[in-house]
């Protein structure tokens, strides 16, 4: 029987005990009757959130594996990991993954099939289900036994007996003699507060990762001055993830919060300094912390051991899971678009933001707007670890956003669902409404507030979504929480529904990208989170609002948002761009499982297939900047899409491409008096326009990867999708076009049909 306390190399130990089945050269096949020695060590799960009633855990005696064969039965999907360092052994590893609805059982477990036929065991946390009972997500951690310089190694990822829970402690682990310290000096005072600090004052850590190969426990304290008075707003937490079979592999994350909710908000700039086993490994002078924000920083505790990993996980398989967007893969980047990508990575580090626009509101295309960022998709389609390194830099930058609101009373994002908090609102020109509204600032000091960092739903990404469901990190769940909780709060509660989260008073592209976010919080938030239930039904409400308001209730026959339904944002002309992100969001929801998405998808689907089919409307206008689509604010919708032709593009003046107004008539010709698709209407468009115009060519910066016809493709690709009446001849029309984009550099809306 082997000693976790006693075992320096779990590999080895495996090995030497001969429970491994393929130890290097040798091999095992891949056929079910082939098995290895997983460990197994039963304990509970009991997720605690920060903040509860401190006590001091006393120190578990370390339980001694026991060993358990399991088959190697039927391939799921694989995972390559990249040398990124000099040849290395013993390399520890956890990812998150994804799984297809069906793909794996809860009571499945996983291992790990190498090319040499080497069978390694794998730990498998699973954190969320599907509707079927089946693993949604999980986090796959394991310990390669070697990997040398520059190689890539495949593990094939095959259906095993599952792995069991650990009854390792986080006091286990001190006594081994880890230790982590953070200290801020603030105004000539120092704070301090220990990994030891946090684990007295925790009364149960999140036990995040259980089992033989990786543990992982979360805790928090408070920072102290030297009398023991806690510093009224900043928070210190620690995140510990031990690989218990291998010598000093824990990695330590560091966090400190601004994040308090019922007390009076500030910024504070202080000196940072973080120590691990005696050492620091980080300090940073005058050190600019805003007001409801948070940064954090990971380190090895032997740092010469740290793994120089790249993971790469399959890109068609995380694909076809519809956790992501069906992207085409025939764009993924090229060299020149990754070395530009990875030159813009923008600022890293503490209140930093990466690549991601400072001011959300900016107008125009840009990288960071999108189903997903450009630079995740980028990552997505590559796997490369220049996108990688931009795409988490923008995660790790969505902590310094002043958007952090955590309830101190529970632990978690402040919710609005209960009667004491169903009116809170953080809309500054609610700030002084009380007792609720949020945030306040000492002494009604607004100046406190300034942050170099806007959010605007309007134009916000995708920050956190990805980079928690590929790696599993907690943070990056968080930071998903933060934003998804904080979107619905930027208004009157009225117009919110008092805690139900309706996105509906936005403005209508806010309503898209809010959706998707709250969507994918719901979607892999884990299930015993008591945040998934908070957003499940904010999910539920929307698409309640919109199926009643437009499905049941009295719907335009085009498809077209019109701003219906109480406490909705008011539209009196068609931004048609807008209007494709939202019935995309529709579709996402639907595709994620939220199937009340699909009457609302349905009826939706019209606006972007008329635009391209319906009778007396040229599709090459179908991408234009505006529409419209009744003759004011309080007359009814048209009735056909050959009256929104008229009325946009019959007149005496039309736009052109650069939202200019220009006469309707070019070299004696009118515009809508041209037939659709042809010379002499792009003819009649290059004078409009001041360059040469193709015939097939749409209006909306069409060889623009991100102009308007590239906006409205995920909008069409789901249509098709949903089954919509015309969507595949729609469909056709768009993929026939000419002056297509180039989406290498910029693939976010790079969007097909499944």
């Amino acid at each position: 029987m082997l000693s976790l306390r006693s075992t320096p190399n779990l590999i080895a130990a495996l090995c030497a005990a001969s429970l491994l089945t393929a130890c290097g050269g040798g091999g095992a096949d891949a056929s079910p009757e082939n098995t290895v020695a997983l460990t197994s060590i039963t304990t509970g799960y009991t997720p605690n959130p920060i903040g509860a009633t401190p006590t001091t855990p006393s120190p578990a005696p370390i339980t001694p594996i026991v060993t358990t064969p399991v088959t190697v039965g039927a391939t799921v999907t694989d995972v390559r990991l990249e040398n990124t360092g000099s040849a290395q052994t013993n390399v520890p590893f956890t990812f998150g993954q994804v799984f297809a609805v069906g793909a794996l059982k809860t009571t499945d477990g996983l291992a790990a099939k190498l090319a040499d036929g080497t069978v390694l065991p794998l730990q498998v946390d699973i954190k969320a289900t599907h509707a079927d009972g089946s693993v949604r997500h999980a986090i796959i951690s394991g310990v390669l036994p070697s990997l040398a310089a520059s190689q890539t190694q495949t593990l094939t990822l095959a259906k095993s007996s599952p792995s069991a829970k650990s009854s390792m402690t986080l006091q286990n682990l001190i006594g081994t003699g880890l230790t982590a310290k953070t200290t801020i000096t603030l105004g000539g005072v120092k704070y301090t507060a220990s990994l030891a600090d946090a684990v007295a004052a925790t009364a149960t850590p999140i036990n995040w990762l259980s089992g033989a190969v990786a543990n992982e426990w979360i805790v928090s304290a408070p920072l102290k001055d030297a009398n023991g008075v806690a510093h009224p707003m900043l928070n210190a937490r620690f995140d510990v993830r031990w690989y218990p079979g291998l010598n000093k592999q824990a990695r330590v994350e560091f966090v400190i919060e601004n994040s308090k909710t019922w007390v009076s908000g500030d910024k504070f700039t202080y000196d940072a300094n973080l120590e691990l086993g005696g050492k620091s490994v980080y300090s940073k002078t005058a050190l600019e912390h805003f007001h409801h924000s948070r940064w954090h920083q990971y380190f090895w505790w032997d740092a010469a051991q740290q793994p120089a990993v790249n993971v790469k996980l399959n890109t068609a398989y995380l694909i076809a899971s519809k956790a992501v967007p069906n992207y085409d893969t025939s764009f993924a980047p090229g060299e020149g678009d990754l070395n530009s990508l990875a030159q813009g990575i923008g600022g890293t580090g503490p209140m930093t933001i990466g690549p991601v626009t400072a001011y959300m509101g900016t107008t125009g295309g840009r990288s960071d707007i999108g189903s997903l960022p450009g630079w995740s998709v980028m990552w997505l389609l590559s796997m490369d670890k220049r996108a990688w390194n931009v795409m988490m830099a923008a995660a790790d930058g969505s902590g310094s956003w002043s958007i952090h609101y955590r309830d101190e009373k529970t632990g978690y994002p402040v919710r609005a669902d209960s009667p004491a908090n169903r009116e809170l609102s953080t809309h500054i020109n609610l700030s002084y409404k009380g007792p609720l509204p949020l945030p306040r600032f000492a002494n009604d000091d607004w100046g406190k507030s300034w942050s170099p960092y806007s959010n605007d739903t309007a134009h916000q990404p995708s920050l956190a979504y990805l980079p928690y469901l590929v790696t599993g990190d907690y943070y990056y769940l968080e930071e998903l929480h933060f934003w998804a909780a904080t979107n619905p709060l930027e208004t009157d509660p009225g117009n919110s529904g008092y805690g139900q989260g309706l996105v509906r008073w936005q403005q209508l592209r806010a309503q898209a990208w809010s959706l998707r976010t709250l969507g994918q919080a719901a979607y892999i938030t884990p299930d015993t989170d008591s945040m998934k239930s908070y957003f499940n039904n904010q999910v539920d409400a929307n698409l309640d609002f919109y199926n009643q308001t437009y499905v049941v209730g009295n719907p335009n026959k085009l498809g077209v948002y019109d701003g219906s339904g109480a406490g909705a944002f008011t539209v009196d002309i068609s931004a048609p761009w807008q209007d494709d992100f939202l019935t995309w969001s529709f579709g996402y929801l639907n595709e994620l499982g939220f199937t009340k998405a699909a009457p609302i998808l349905q009826w939706k689907s019209k606006y972007a297939v008329g635009r391209l089919t319906a009778p007396g409307f040229c599709w090459i206008a179908g991408a234009s900047y505006v529409l419209n689509f009744r003759d004011s604010v309080n007359s009814p919708v048209y009735d056909s899409f050959a009256k929104v032709y008229n009325a946009s593009y019959g007149g005496d003046t039309v736009y052109n491409d650069n939202i200019a107004t220009v006469s309707a008539v070019q070299n004696g010709k009118r515009f809508s008096d041209l037939p659709c698709g042809s010379q002499a209407q792009a003819d009649w468009l290059s004078a409009a326009n001041g360059y040469t115009w193709q015939a097939g060519q749409m209006i909306g910066y069409a060889g623009s990867a991100m102009g308007y016809p590239a906006n409205m493709q995920p909008a069409l690709a789901v249509a098709v999708q949903s089954g919509a009446t015309d969507a595949s001849k729609a469909w056709t029309v768009f993929m026939n076009r000419a002056a297509k984009p180039d989406y290498h550099s910029a693939p976010q809306w790079a969007i097909i049909p499944r």
